[in-house]
């Protein structure tokens, strides 16, 4: 080959200093820059270059880059590699540096360092010609002996490897096609070695060298692979001799047909497979699964989508497709347990003991789908898990508050990364059973989102018609929840999606009254928080005087939780001093406590553990048990949240009290009135929906037109009440949102109240729609409403006509202590809301007969 031919670099350089790897010729690496000198070779020959010849560099092995532009240079290695720069990628994380792809060309060998700042350049010598091959100083026959001795050993190491391996069988190609001479160099770079050994085949100029050089580290190769080989060979083989010997060692204990399950149950996918056909699962996901465990079987385990598969089969495996538990349908065993368990909610225990007579009589009854709606407090919840209890089924709580995504419901499909049921799915796998009680909760504060609507989901699984074939998107396969007795709660059905609210059979949880409450924490809440707080009926009394107390001065709500935590307040005070006392030898000088905080040390101090016995050493007080009276009540939960202010409101006229029904129960609401001098504006503030301030129109219209009848005037004693005057109606707590129609008779009757310069009666309330006409229409939450005026001691309530069958829902106590107004027109209203009635004028004028 003639001497042209050859590999030509320049003989001037840019040098790149390595210190971690060594490039040899014809190799690729890639190599991390971050040094200064290093950075400016890159910035301005590799970046800023335009030629082939500025990508060509020297890259010196062995040789550290100082940290500083400032220190000299170290020592260069003498011999380095011209390669040429193929890719460079910058970065600023974590600190600024390139990374750089080089590609190896040949050796040379520094002949002098023309320049270090700012990188290094050094005048270089070629050392690799491709005409040293030829006319060498060696015989070619030695040569020749020389390569085809490493050419064995690199064909010998490379069919040791996968073949089927994409990259192994381009090196076999590549040892027939690349020159022999080149060999040494790649095989180096490709094989285990050191940067020590690397950096030796690259010192080795001569290629004879490099040859013998180069032949024991593929031979140490070799071997390594041979040992490799040998050691997995042998565990295969001790593997074999185990499943061999493991039917000869049984034979004695049992027939081979039970060993040979016994050995099918080590493997996984095979037990899998025996559950699977095992299990009373339907015939359509019993032929889905069988799919599937084909698949899984072709499928090795590295694959992502084994681990999936599997997860899906082991789900299908443990749902309860046919497993029940049996209903206990003793209706009187039934309705003990709903007694002791919860106090009145009679509506709600009817119809629980309905379902289960039915079901004495038919046994394949579906599951009703019920929906408790009702303000916060009553026993929702509770209720449902007393069901599941009288019913002898599992109970499994779904919170639905905030909910957004309708794979909440039915499940991801099994396409996309983390899949998993949805929670309908999940609670039967929790339960283990396919006819339990499921409760709802919050299914009135369900969100939309971009993920879908989960009420629209929640439409096929609380139909009855539908959920015998419920498809959750991760099963792909129908489940039966005709079983499932579904139970929702709800504090309002306002927000629930009429499709969704005619699915269900609403039962109506009012508020308790104040007897019922006072029930309730003598049978429930006070047992409770003696026992949270390590108390005893012996050390503590709470007289239901005192209960009453604390539900009309500390608590004004429907439900019973703020009466619980005002329970367990004082609970904590009394255990406060009995932990005291314990230590305590002698009593308290009673001296010291003022005549009003008497009672309260009794109540505390005079507390006890909970075994008398076992602590008759300490001075006791002499009064047992502890009375809590008001005084005690006082200094525990302070002054009275609460204060009967009906009668001191109600002192001027302008003035009315009308009843309105919230998600959390009935409130009594205050509507006030004022006029001015103005130009007959009608002003309306305490945040109003748009139906209230209709109301407000209609009232004002109607008692326009009614003036001289029942001789209101305005302020310059005009029968247009608007002439010349301005009102105001304002509705306190204007922080609260306030709407409906059923305000419509207070404020007429607190706009007559204005004009007539009249006192509404202090304990009357009222509520109803009005027309323009002066008809009084029905409304809704007369019970949570009726229970409100009674908590604030209001004694006769003005009612709508037609809703006179609300009253029955009514408890008898409550009943008798009110009394009631039905009322058909405003006429009515505003006679039974005047003491003395309203006076009319009586019409003087006849109608002249023209016949």
């Amino acid at each position: 080959m003639a001497a042209g031919s050859a590999i030509q670099i320049p003989t001037r350089l840019p040098l790149l200093l390595t210190h971690e790897s060594v490039l040899l010729p014809g190799s690729t690496m890639r190599t991390s820059v971050d040094s200064p000198r290093n950075m400016q070779l890159v910035r301005s020959r590799l970046l800023k270059g335009t030629s082939l010849r500025s990508t060509i560099i020297g890259v010196i092995p062995n040789t550290s880059d100082p940290t500083s532009d400032c220190d000299d240079l170290p020592n260069l290695h003498r011999i380095g590699t011209a390669a040429l720069a193929v890719q460079v990628v910058g970065s600023n994380w974590p600190k600024p540096h390139y990374t750089l792809l080089v590609t190896g060309l040949c050796r040379f060998q520094i002949l002098q360092l023309l320049k270090e700042k700012p990188y290094p350049v050094a005048e270089v010598q070629q050392l690799d010609r491709l005409e040293q091959f030829t006319n060498g100083h060696k015989s070619e026959e030695e040569l020749g002996e020389l390569s085809e001795q490493f050419y064995k050993y690199a064909v010998q190491l490379v069919e040791m490897l996968d073949m089927s391996v994409p990259a192994v069988a381009k090196l076999r190609r590549l040892l027939d096609n690349l020159p022999r001479e080149a060999l040494p160099d790649i095989l180096t770079s490709i094989i285990r070695t050191t940067n020590q050994e690397k950096l030796q085949i690259l010192d080795a100029v001569r290629l004879e060298e490099r040859f013998k050089m180069t032949i024991p580290l593929l031979v140490r190769q070799i071997e390594g692979l041979k040992l490799l080989q040998k050691t997995r060979k042998s565990k295969q083989d001790d593997d074999k001799r185990v499943v061999a010997i493991r039917p000869n060692r049984r034979i004695s204990h049992g027939s081979i047909t039970e060993d040979e399950e016994e050995e099918e149950d080590h493997d996984d996918v095979v037990m899998l497979e025996k559950k699977i056909r095992t299990s009373s699962m339907s015939e359509q996901a019993l032929k889905v699964c069988l799919k599937e465990i084909k698949r899984l079987k072709k499928m090795p385990q590295s694959m992502p989508e084994y681990a999936l598969t599997r997860n899906y089969l082991e789900l299908m495996v443990e749902l309860p497709w046919n497993k029940s538990t049996k209903d206990r349908l003793e209706i009187r065993a039934a309705r003990i347990v709903l007694d002791n368990d919860h106090y009145a909610m009679e509506k709600l225990k009817k119809r629980v003991l309905e379902y289960l007579a039915v079901r004495q009589l038919k046994n394949n009854l579906k599951g009703p789908i019920l929906c408790f709606v009702g303000p916060p407090g009553v026993g929702k919840t509770s209720v449902g898990r007393s069901i599941a209890k009288t019913l002898g089924r599992e109970f499994h709580r779904i919170a639905l508050g905030g909910a957004c995504d309708q794979s909440d419901i039915r499940g991801h499909r099994r396409t996309y990364v983390g899949s998993m049921p949805g929670r309908i799915i999940n609670g039967l796998k929790t339960v283990g059973v396919n006819n339990p009680v499921f409760l709802l909760d919050e299914v009135d504060k369900l969100a939309k989102s971009l993920q879908g609507d989960p009420a629209a989901a929640l439409l096929e699984v609380l139909d009855p018609e539908q959920n015998h074939s419920f498809t959750d998107h991760y099963l792909n396969v129908a489940f039966d929840l005709s079983q499932v007795l579904f139970i929702a709660t709800a504090n309002t059905t306002a927000t629930i999606p009429p499709a969704l609210l005619d699915r269900m059979e609403v039962i109506q949880v009012p508020g308790y009254t104040q007897e019922e409450k006072i029930e309730i924490a003598h049978r429930h809440l006070i047992p409770k928080q003696l026992e949270l707080h390590g108390l005893t009926p012996q050390q503590i009394q709470i007289p239901q005087v005192t209960t009453l107390g604390i539900i009309t001065r500390y608590t004004r709500e429907a439900g019973v939780r703020a009466l619980d935590r005002k329970l367990g307040a004082i609970c904590r005070a009394v255990a406060v001093k009995v932990a005291e006392g314990q230590h305590k030898e002698a009593k308290p000088d009673r001296a010291e406590l003022g005549e009003g905080e008497d009672c309260k040390e009794h109540v505390t101090e005079d507390a006890k553990p909970e075994s008398i016995s076992d602590t008759a050493d300490l001075a006791l007080p002499p009064e047992m048990p502890i009375l809590i009276d008001f005084h005690a009540l006082k200094d525990i939960l302070g002054p009275p949240m609460y204060d009967m202010e009906v009668s001191e409101r109600l002192n001027q006229p302008g003035v009315a009290i009308g009843l309105a029904w919230t998600p959390l129960g009935g409130e009594i609401m205050f509507v006030e009135a004022s006029r001015m001098e103005g130009e007959g504006q009608l002003t309306l503030t305490g945040q109003l929906g748009d139906v209230m301030k209709e109301s407000a129109h209609l009232a004002i219209s109607w008692l326009r037109s009614n003036a001289r009848r029942y001789q209101l005037t305005n302020a310059s004693g005009s029968f247009d009440l608007l002439d010349n005057t301005d009102i105001h109606l304002h509705f306190p707590a204007g922080a609260v949102t306030k709407d409906g129609p059923s305000a419509g008779v207070t404020i007429v009757t607190c706009l007559a109240s204005l004009f007539s310069g009249r006192l509404v009666c202090s304990d009357v309330a009222m509520t109803g729609e009005i027309t323009l006409r002066g008809l009084v229409l029905p409304v809704g939450g007369i019970k949570d409403k009726v229970l409100a005026a009674h908590r604030a001691g209001l004694k006769r309530i003005i009612l709508p006509q037609r809703n006179e069958k609300d009253l029955e829902e009514i408890a008898a106590p409550v009943r008798q202590e009110l009394s009631f107004v039905l009322a058909a027109c405003l006429d009515e209203v505003l006679n039974a809301a005047f003491d003395g009635g309203f006076a009319v004028k009586a019409s003087l004028e006849h109608l002249n007969s023209k016949l």
